[in-house]
């Protein structure tokens, strides 16, 4: 099992940021900034269709990073172990829902809700820490929750509903990344793992739905190609990401990671134009503030 395990670059094991590293975290994350422009330019194809070609065309870009990476025996070692098979299912299904949320939500004009999913997302991460691994949770970082589920509160009470965008995203990453990090298996290997596993279920839907007549893909020539980037808009990044993170401190991607979510909501307020209404200008403040202390807490530990 040992040779499945990625051996972490010198700067990973002496804990530094590297230049290459924060070069390729920011890449990710501005990458994954400007993804609702994408989302929202296939508005008119079905959720589940862009979810089948974000799979599907993800298979053949992920491989070739493999290759590249010579990465290859670890993968073929990882189908050999029915354990690694069945864990890396786990995180193929939650990172499925994730993403059909998203996509969702943008294209139904709810990308200020997915923006606060992801702002939420490092603190949800800190109370799963606590609840199934029994990590304690610094004063910052029990204040810095709670002014998180209080805005989550003033949202509920403004709109009579619970915010299942923002919670969802939140709950499905949450978990993906708390599995991930159990898979014991390399970050490039594990995603193109999951995408094999979620291979077959979105060729099934795409021969279905287009013996029904029922897919965009091939009618129109503008959605047609940018469903065949979707590989390309889904693996790069996230595999990027995950050369980047081996290469930065902790604390660094912990503030890094607030650069999508700031974008996502700049792009939903001034380019999609999605009301910004009292109750959201009283909760966006309080993640914000959360965020602040729970940096700040952070930084101090290190």
């Amino acid at each position: 099992m040992a040779d499945t395990i990625p051996t972490p670059p010198p700067a990973a094991a002496k804990n530094e940021d590297s230049p290459k590293g924060l070069v390729l975290a920011v890449t990710a994350y501005l990458m994954w900034g400007f993804l609702p422009l994408y989302m929202k330019a296939l508005a008119a194809v079905p959720v589940l269709e862009v979810l089948a070609h974000r799979v599907v065309w993800s298979v053949p870009v992920a491989g070739a990073i493999l290759v590249w990476l010579g990465r290859t025996a670890d993968l073929k070692a990882a189908l050999r172990s029915p354990r690694m098979v069945g864990m890396a299912a786990l995180t193929a299904g939650l990172i499925s829902v994730n993403w059909g949320i998203y996509v969702w939500s943008i294209q139904s004009g709810h990308a200020l809700e997915a923006a606060l999913g992801y702002y939420i997302n490092p603190l949800f991460s800190i109370f799963l820490g606590a609840v199934l691994l029994g990590e304690r949770m610094s004063r910052a970082q029990g204040v810095a929750i709670g002014l998180a589920a209080l805005a989550v509160a003033v949202l509920t009470w403004e709109a009579g509903q619970v915010p299942v965008v923002a919670l969802g995203l939140t709950v499905s990453w949450g978990f993906y990344a708390y599995l991930k990090k159990r898979l014991p298996l390399g970050p490039n290997q594990g995603f193109m793992l999951e995408v094999l596993i979620l291979a077959p279920f979105a060729l099934g839907f795409l021969g279905f739905a287009g013996a029904q007549g029922g897919l965009v893909f091939g009618t129109d020539a503008w959605p047609t190609g940018l469903l065949l980037l979707a590989g390309v808009v889904t693996a790069v990044p996230l595999m990027i990401y995950a050369n980047g993170a081996k290469l930065l401190r902790l604390s660094t991607i912990g503030i890094l990671q607030y650069i999508a979510p700031t974008m996502i909501f700049l792009t939903a307020v001034f380019v999609f134009g999605e009301p910004f209404g009292t109750a959201r200008a009283v909760a966006f403040p309080m993640i914000w503030a959360a965020l602040v202390i729970y940096t700040g807490s952070m930084l101090r530990r290190r």
